[in-house]
């Protein structure tokens, strides 16, 4: 069974219960998701093999244990033999390159590179459980447990935990939800990934952490108001799943 997702006007995604094939956009685009995971936060490792097409540079590179893997970047020079680390992102499973004309069995579609220094703290800071999708359930909570936001005025507003309890009234309507940013997963998909926390919702029922996304730029430690369209029970394909997500967000500082 086949699904499609209009992720841009030149981008679409058709997903099926054995494959994911996706034709690569042109440049300035983003790929979509289709039997995807999320990886570890930083992949550092030896560029083997690099090329450039459809707006983005796609790297093979030797991690540290000896194994192989490739990654995907916004168009960049690349030299092979350099020693790089990659901002975290999005593994996709069975993808086509339509402008290759190549199929990966996996590659990470990641934000760009990073520093030396920057990998490492990354490092330090990413998630213990890597199996969780952004705005799972395991998602990684904000290092300060205290948060306290004021609930967002308006007759949209709600809070994160009224968002996820009322998610079945709210399905497909716009929200307005006050709260700090916890997380920012950048450019996945062509959208940034933000992570809202208001203090509060259950950690270990996951309604604690309400995931949005925009094309907008916030920084970890905004306190931002955010305002988009709820959407229930989101499935991108693959186990890759939302109880509740916020798509086309805005937010104001």
């Amino acid at each position: 069974m086949k699904k499609k997702f209009l992720l841009s006007l030149s981008c679409v995604a058709l997903l099926s219960t054995t494959s994911a094939v996706l034709a690569m956009p042109g440049k300035g685009a983003a790929p979509a998701a289709a039997n995807a995971s999320q990886p570890a936060e930083v992949l550092s490792g030896k560029v083997l093999e690099t090329m450039n097409s459809g707006g983005y540079t796609y790297v093979n590179i030797q991690k540290k244990g000896g194994e192989k893997a490739w990654v995907a970047i916004p168009e960049t020079a690349v030299k092979v033999g350099s020693q790089l680390s990659f901002s975290g992102g999005m593994e996709m499973v069975n993808f086509e390159s339509k402008s290759l004309k190549r199929k990966f069995d996996k590659i990470i579609f990641a934000g760009g590179i990073v520093s030396g220094a920057t990998a490492k703290a990354a490092a330090a800071e990413a998630p213990k459980d890597k199996a969780a999708s952004p705005g799972s359930k395991g998602a990684a909570a904000a290092k300060d447990a205290k948060i306290s936001v004021k609930k967002a005025s308006g007759p949209n507003a709600a809070t994160v935990q009224e968002a996820f309890a009322n998610s079945a009234k709210l399905d497909k309507k716009k929200v307005v939800v006050r709260g700090k940013v916890v997380k920012v997963s950048a450019q996945i998909m062509g959208k940034n990934w933000v992570h809202l926390q208001d203090g509060t919702g259950s950690q270990a029922a996951g309604t604690h952490n309400l995931v949005c996304t925009s094309k907008d730029k916030v920084e970890v430690g905004d306190v931002v108001t955010m305002t988009g369209v709820l959407a229930k029970d989101k499935d991108f394909g693959a186990g890759y799943k939302y109880a509740v997500i916020v798509e086309d967000a805005t937010f104001k500082k």
